[in-house]
């Protein structure tokens, strides 16, 4: 949209792949690879933050491991005036992992876990009741058949 582009050399390329396969490799070990410095690595890494590029360094849970068994996609109408206002009070939920504004007869998208059905039946009546949030409309994730943000850039 108006977010300016980065362009990124093959170095970047590479160091944010790395990154995305483990982003507990050390920075040497992308120094070696890339047959550069260790302090040419950091600056670029520093630059790709500063950028907003690289915006965290984060682990991937499994979050049925953890008891999160329900994935619920959850499409909702909203009044029109008030769609960032009910975004944000979305974004602010505990058990919401995405929020996504989109065109079509929904505006809103929202991806989020919970551990039982009744705790998303709870979420549902409670949102409900957000004056500016009209409808939704909820599917639950039987099966997760790819689930992984990190998309490949190289």
């Amino acid at each position: 949209m108006g977010e300016e582009k980065v362009v990124l050399d093959s170095y970047d390329t590479y160091i944010l792949s790395a990154l995305l396969s483990n982003s507990r490799v050390s920075l040497r070990e992308i120094a070696r690879r890339l047959k550069i410095s260790v302090s040419t690595v950091h600056e670029r890494i520093k630059k790709l933050k500063a950028k907003g590029v690289l915006k965290a360094f984060t682990v991937l849970l499994d979050y049925n491991k953890l008891g999160y068994d329900v994935t619920a996609l959850i499409m909702m109408k909203v009044d029109g005036k008030h769609i960032v206002d009910v975004e944000q009070y979305l974004a602010r939920e505990k058990n919401v992992l995405c929020v996504y504004d989109i065109t079509g007869v929904y505006d809103v998208a929202v991806i989020a876990r919970f551990k039982e059905i009744s705790e998303l039946n709870k979420f549902i009546k409670r949102i409900l009741k957000h004056p500016h949030i009209q409808r939704t409309n909820t599917s639950i994730v039987f099966n997760v058949v790819k689930e992984d943000f990190r998309l490949q850039i190289a």
